[in-house]
């Protein structure tokens, strides 16, 4: 039984003495090489052009904040439950009296960490998220040269304040609606 049309019946009789010169097969190849230089060029100059990305790209993670500038996350581990390649690791802490303005509710993440190398982007931990506290950005993870530059840490996740550093803050957002952010 056939389940592809991909099969083809291949001729095994001996070859001929043209054919065993390989003229031909080289002269093919060469007629695809010609073809492929006179296409248009499927790179681009990476620093000068950006590449356009699909509204729906998962990029990088981001933490995010609320718009007081606190923290969102709060350590439920819904995230790095939901994560199918365990990237995701956390522990959480309770706020200490006077940390009201760091920190959105009593409980937060102390340690969190994801492993890019791990990472499959699919946006569960997203999804997964009750507090609109994590997203997949914009922008593609960078090329390192050590395992230990892909986890990322809290520090490296976390957006910008608002408060302190609009500018930042809107350039960290990039182009994401409002309502996939969670300011609400």
């Amino acid at each position: 039984m056939q389940l592809t049309q991909r099969a083809k019946h291949v001729d095994r009789h001996p070859m001929t003495w043209i054919e065993r010169l390989y003229f031909w097969n080289i002269l093919k190849g060469m007629l695809i090489t010609l073809r492929h230089l006179f296409k248009r060029k499927a790179t681009i100059n990476f620093p000068e052009q950006k590449r356009s990305f699909s509204s729906v790209f998962r990029g990088l993670h981001v933490l995010n904040r609320d718009e007081e500038g606190r923290e969102r996350c709060t350590a439920c581990g819904l995230c790095a439950v939901a994560c199918p390649a365990e990237a995701i690791t956390m522990e959480a802490a309770e706020r200490l009296p006077g940390e009201e303005q760091l920190y959105r509710e009593e409980k937060y993440a102390a340690k969190y960490e994801i492993n890019m190398l791990r990472c499959i982007f699919c946006g569960l931990c997203e999804e997964a998220c009750p507090k609109d506290a994590i997203y997949l950005s914009q922008t593609f993870a960078p090329s390192n040269y050590s395992r230990k530059g892909f986890i990322y840490k809290k520090d490296d996740m976390l957006i910008p304040n608002p408060l302190t550093e609009p500018e930042t803050y809107k350039k960290a957002l990039g182009e994401r609606p409002a309502k996939m952010i969670g300011n609400q």
